[in-house]
């Protein structure tokens, strides 16, 4: 594929945590063939054989797992989601497909499928450690605020724009349709949240139900931890 270069495999001095022989790279369900994972503090890298190969970002990659669900793929890998494009010629897209593309997020997947299914674990390790060195900017600068400061004294002297504060009736008036949609979806996840304190192992008993009738507290210790089908998740 076209995106594939030939460059040197990072080492130590880029801080190489897991070197993983014998893994082989699916992209978007077309193999890449067989090379070696590199997992540096630096960048994602593989390589084949012949030294071609491509590396990731890690402020690119939204999310990486562990998957063992044989239904998704048939065999054990690490999964990664990156917000970027790969192995797609400018001349293989239509102007139409290039249109939708504008208004859509750049998704591409990974498939890293190793020989030896058993250091899948230590792959997932040293992809969170070198992923935590790389904390995403914009969840940074959500911490701070970009807005101007309120000056209260210039305020009470009539200086200066006054802020504009609306009801709850007003502020959903100023939504977009998305923007109703995520809060209507945010506001039956909350409510779901606070039934399911009510309900065990899934299922809404009766003496549960009687029980928040009357206030009573209700012991909501889970006594059962499920297992999920993709053993780790990070993102």
């Amino acid at each position: 594929m076209s995106f594939l270069s030939s460059f040197p495999p990072p080492g130590s001095a880029e801080g190489l945590r897991q070197q993983q022989p014998e893994t082989e790279a699916v992209l978007n369900g077309k193999g890449l063939g067989t090379g070696t994972l590199y997992i540096a503090e630096s960048r994602l890298s593989w390589l084949d054989g012949s030294g071609l190969g491509f590396s990731l970002e890690y402020p690119t990659i939204s999310l990486h797992a562990v998957s063992r669900d044989l239904n998704a793929y048939p065999r054990e890998h690490l999964y990664v989601m990156v917000n970027a494009k790969f192995g797609e010629s400018k001349e293989s897209v239509t102007e139409e497909e290039e249109d939708s593309d504008d208004d859509a997020e750049p998704i591409a997947e990974f498939r890293f499928v190793p020989s030896d299914k058993s250091a899948l674990e230590a792959m997932f390790t040293a992809m969170c450690e070198c992923q935590a060195l790389h904390p995403d900017p914009e969840d940074e600068d959500s911490d701070d605020y970009d807005g101007e400061e309120y000056d209260v004294e210039a305020h009470e002297q009539g200086q200066g724009d006054i802020p504009t504060f609306y009801t709850y009736e007003e502020g959903l008036s100023h939504l977009t349709a998305e923007g109703q949609a995520t809060l209507e979806r945010l506001e039956g996840m909350l409510s779901q949240s606070v039934s399911s304190q009510y309900n065990m192992a899934g299922v809404r008993t009766e003496d549960s139900i009687r029980d928040y009738e009357d206030g009573m507290e209700v012991d909501t210790t889970p006594t059962v931890a499920g297992q999920f089908e993709d053993a780790d998740v990070d993102h």
